[in-house]
């Protein structure tokens, strides 16, 4: 094995220690084939426009996905209906509009629940 010199060591692993932690993640889930936001999900997309109030300048990506029964295609409006009720959502809780950053990513297999399918996340702090 070969060792790496002191100098380049203490650069990995000053460079590592300085990382940023990982921005947070905030999930809404919804009830299979709907986008309606009940009142758990309504709390999770408060705390995010809560969280975007006190980090002014940072941008929020929202992120919509859908199950894999049914068509693609239907799947695919689906999880773009469901990013779009949580960005109109953070709009009315006095979050920017050009702050929020909404994508749709449609059907996505799950791997213990399919509740993990029916969710949209809100990436804090994202570009």
């Amino acid at each position: 094995m070969r060792r790496m010199p002191p100098m380049l060591f203490l650069l990995v692993a000053t460079a590592a220690a300085q990382a940023a932690p990982p921005l947070p993640h905030i999930v809404v889930f919804f009830q299979s084939w709907s986008a309606r936001l009940d009142e758990p999900a309504l709390r999770a997309v408060r705390s995010a426009a809560d969280w975007a109030q006190q980090h002014s300048d940072a941008t929020l990506v929202v992120i919509g996905y859908a199950s894999t029964v049914g068509s693609a295609q239907a799947n695919q409006d689906l999880s773009r209906l469901r990013a779009q009720i949580v960005s109109d959502t953070l709009v009315a809780d006095g979050v920017a509009p050009q702050r929020i950053r909404r994508r749709a990513l449609g059907p996505v297999d799950y791997a213990l629940d399919p509740q993990e399918t029916r969710r949209v996340e809100i990436a804090l702090g994202e570009e």
